[in-house]
């Protein structure tokens, strides 16, 4: 039986779940196995569902993990953390509108409460979780609203994230994105004081990618060594590459914005599900309307 594409990119290709290597694809698997058992115990814990979800999704299987989502927000309407996944899982198949939908209505959920933090499914070299629930759920809605081109509702959505964002390594994955975001809205004095907090010497261990482009927007590293992680591909590749394009695009260098891009969604196919990767794609199908 043919392989049934997992989502349908911005410039009209299906998209199949990338191949795992074996060990890994092993290891994922006995977690999902894992999970299965816990939600099988208990199938009406939410806990269980979003484990179960997100062990699904590591396995680049994005439509089974957002029907495991679905089928607990029928049970648990009000759990935030539901609709946080299936958004952010929403964005990896390209429907942006739904993915908006879920993250406001979780953003909406939490306002009042108190933050916590969200334990990590793929653990970091330190393994000590970066993210919380409401700056996962800012995060993830303020990319898809400037996946969608609406850059004033990312550039909101990003601000409110950098509030509760406490450690270095969120620190930089917000400010990246935000600094980008208002560069595209021309609002270059605030795009300014976004990476004035932005140092060399921060303790960032997970998003360094991103550090690396928030000091090459300071001027204080160039493009080229920043350039070569494209052609050696890996989410690397496809994170940094599109900081790169994005930068020469809001300078007014669309020839070489469009050539990075290019090179991008061409050479990194695997990665297909990574949020420069998905950038890419959105901004070459904005040029080529």
């Amino acid at each position: 039986m043919a392989q049934e594409p997992e989502a349908t990119s911005l410039l009209g290709k299906p998209l199949y779940a990338s191949t795992i290597p074996p060990e890994t694809r092993s290891r994922l698997e006995a977690n999902l196995a894992a999970a299965k058992a816990d939600f099988d115990k208990d199938p009406a814990s939410a806990d269980a569902a979003i484990w179960l979800g997100r062990r699904t999704a590591y396995l680049g299987r994005f439509r089974d993990a957002i029907a495991i989502f679905s089928s607990a927000i029928e049970k648990h309407p009000y759990d935030a953390r539901l609709y946080r996944h299936r958004g952010h899982r929403y964005i990896t198949v390209r429907e942006f509108d739904n993915a908006i939908t879920d993250l406001s209505k979780a953003a909406s959920i939490v306002a009042a409460r108190a933050d916590e933090v969200e334990p990590d499914g793929q653990p970091n070299a330190r393994n000590i979780p970066t993210g919380t629930l409401k700056t996962n759920i800012y995060y993830h809605l303020g990319l898809a609203h400037y996946l969608k081109g609406d850059f004033a509702g990312a550039a909101e959505a990003y601000q409110l994230c950098m509030q509760h964002s406490k450690n270095a390594d969120m620190q930089v994955a917000t400010a990246h994105w935000h600094y980008m975001t208002l560069r595209r809205l021309n609002r270059v004095a605030d795009a300014r004081t976004v990476l004035e907090p932005i140092t060399a010497s921060m303790d960032v261990f997970e998003n360094g990618s991103y550090h690396k482009l928030l000091l090459m927007y300071k001027g204080e590293t160039g493009t080229d060594a920043l350039l070569s992680s494209v052609k050696a591909g890996g989410l690397d590749g496809a994170t940094v590459g599109y900081g790169v394009a994005n930068w020469h695009l809001y300078n007014t260098r669309s020839a070489e914005a469009q050539k990075i891009l290019g090179d991008i969604v061409e050479q990194n196919t695997t990665h297909w599900a990574a949020f420069g990767y998905i950038a890419s794609e959105a901004e070459l199908a904005r040029m080529r309307k």
